[in-house]
């Protein structure tokens, strides 16, 4: 047995089959780092650290002539959000159901895909993550209206080229931003179609944690290193005789390689709009 303690859950193995199906489709969908940044691992839960290569030099030590210094690493963060599912419902795939209530794994897979991709754009400092829009040493773009992200873009793409950040680029584009951007510009042309084909060749990609706009940034590796322990996982909490408790879990840390690499856009006017993306419910 392991630590998800799957094998003590008292579910059958066509309806964990649905639940990690339905989880999977969820976190794909609203995972929007891992599409844009290197990824290592997963490695498993045993590791608990990323080595840097840097050290913390100590002012004073506890030998007179000797000289100290701490090894810098990067801890993982361990993630858990939890759901219950009654058992009637989980039963019926054994009968042949196809079509299981699954609302439940939905949310907690966007809550935790949108822990990740929030410390991977925001940082989150008490995880010692600090994010891709909190790191970038280059000034915002304000985009005035939706038709002045063709401009705002081609201004961004600059900015990383005169800071000798190479393409190809891509687009991570918060709630807001995407809605603007997949809509039709004042000649009705796609301005979604007109940004990939003539500015970016990395694409636009919808990241729902993103909030304020959008980050323009480089794939072409080396920059950012998201790096996984135990990757996200389904696990088993206990249970009674009607509801059972799951959870989704991961273990990850973030790290900036070069700073220079993203820059935000971003709409000053703009307000959070809790919209979905059109593929949610598929």
């Amino acid at each position: 047995m392991d630590l998800l303690k799957r094998d003590l859950a008292p579910i059958t193995t066509d309806a964990w089959e649905q639940i990690d199906e339905e989880a999977k489709r969820v976190l794909e969908l609203h995972l929007a780092g891992r599409k844009l940044v290197d990824f290592a691992g997963p490695f498993g839960w045993k590791l608990g650290g990323v080595n840097t290569g840097h050290l913390e030099h100590l002012e004073k030590g506890t030998i007179e002539g000797v000289r100290y210094a701490v090894r810098e690493v990067k801890p993982l963060v361990e993630l858990r959000s939890p759901m219950v599912l009654p058992i009637l419902e989980l039963d019926y795939a054994e009968r042949g159901a196809k079509d299981l209530d699954l609302d439940p794994v939905i949310e907690t897979a966007e809550r935790v895909a949108h822990a990740e991709d929030s410390a991977i754009w925001h940082g989150f400092e008490d995880g010692q993550i600090e994010g891709i829009i909190p790191s970038s040493p280059h000034k915002p773009i304000d985009v005035a209206s939706v038709s002045d992200w063709p401009r705002a873009i081609e201004a961004a793409k600059e900015v990383l080229r005169l800071a000798g950040v190479n393409g190809p680029y891509a687009l991570a584009a918060g709630i807001e931003a995407y809605d603007e951007l997949i809509g039709a510009g004042v000649d009705g042309y796609p301005l979604r179609k007109r940004i990939e084909e003539n500015i970016i060749d990395g694409g636009i990609v919808w990241a729902p944690a993103l909030k304020g706009g959008a980050v323009l940034l480089t794939t072409r590796g080396g920059d950012f290193e998201l790096t996984v322990g135990k990757d996200l996982s389904v696990g088993y909490a206990g249970s009674d005789r009607k509801e059972v408790e799951l959870y989704i879990t991961e273990s990850f840390t973030f790290r900036v390689l070069e700073d220079k690499a993203a820059i935000l856009l971003r709409r000053p006017d703009s307000q959070t709009v809790a919209t979905k993306s059109p593929e949610r419910n598929k």
